[in-house]
């Protein structure tokens, strides 16, 4: 129940969305596995492999011998991150569900801040924003930028929440939360789909904190283009106005 008194956390499901990372999958797994909670609680893992076609379904056996505590899903064909995610929740045991991207862009180590609002039983929802910290930040593509302004105001306006960054690839959630709401859009449709589903849950409670942001060129592999971006102002007329 939202807001209740006393919150038992046991263990925490931490999805993974994969698409042609075999670059950085070693790495983000070994981050992931080293970062702290600050508190005994167990770890899950859930990759879901969106059938990536580089080579990095090869590493997920070594993975899985290695580390007890990872799931691998290997989708059967390429159907989008937020599919992805959706498999990935229904699968999901843990009472909080904490989204990790494969690419290196977003820290581990910085779980204990995303997490705190809600082990402390204050947060039902909480983002990570990429505008409020003083962290480390790389420096890349105005546009990208501005697009990402315009797109998080135009939710807001929707929402009549005063979120920072709808489009952060750092989203937590209680799981009885996001296992509630019935999410449609495969691709990165599903950031402002869930922002806007979970604006309409009474008496949520969302908050932000501030991260860092180590993101990557295109030539280092980033997949999100302008396409991606109308497709995102689509759904956030779609799921808050139509």
């Amino acid at each position: 129940m939202i807001g209740e008194n006393t919150l038992k956390i046991e263990k925490i499901s931490i999805i993974i969305p994969v698409y042609n990372e075999k670059n950085t999958l070693l790495k983000i797994i070994g981050l992931v596995q080293e970062a702290s909670f600050g508190a005994k609680i167990k770890r899950e893992l859930i990759i879901v492999d969106d059938f990536s076609t580089d080579g990095t379904r090869s590493l997920y056996p070594k993975l899985t011998q290695r580390y007890k505590n990872i799931k691998v899903i290997l989708l059967k064909k390429n159907q989008g991150k937020g599919f992805a995610l959706q498999t990935g929740f229904k699968v999901a045991k843990g009472q909080i569900i904490l989204i990790q991207d494969a690419d290196l862009e977003y820290d581990p180590s910085e779980y204990p801040i995303l997490l705190e609002p809600i082990l402390s039983n204050k947060a039902d929802v909480v983002f990570g924003s990429r505008f409020l910290s003083p962290k480390p930040h790389r420096v890349l593509y105005f546009y990208h930028y501005v697009a990402n302004k315009l797109l998080t105001y135009a939710s807001n306006i929707c929402t009549n929440l005063n979120l920072t960054d709808i489009e952060t690839g750092y989203k937590v959630f209680r799981s009885e939360i996001i296992k509630s709401i019935k999410l449609k859009e495969k691709g990165f449709g599903f950031e402002p789909e869930v922002t806007a589903k979970i604006s309409k849950i009474p008496k949520i409670r969302i908050y932000e904190v501030g991260i860092s942001y180590y993101g990557r060129t295109y030539e280092e592999g980033k997949k999100i283009k302008l396409k991606d971006a109308l497709k995102t102002f689509y759904c956030i007329l779609k799921y808050n106005l139509l």
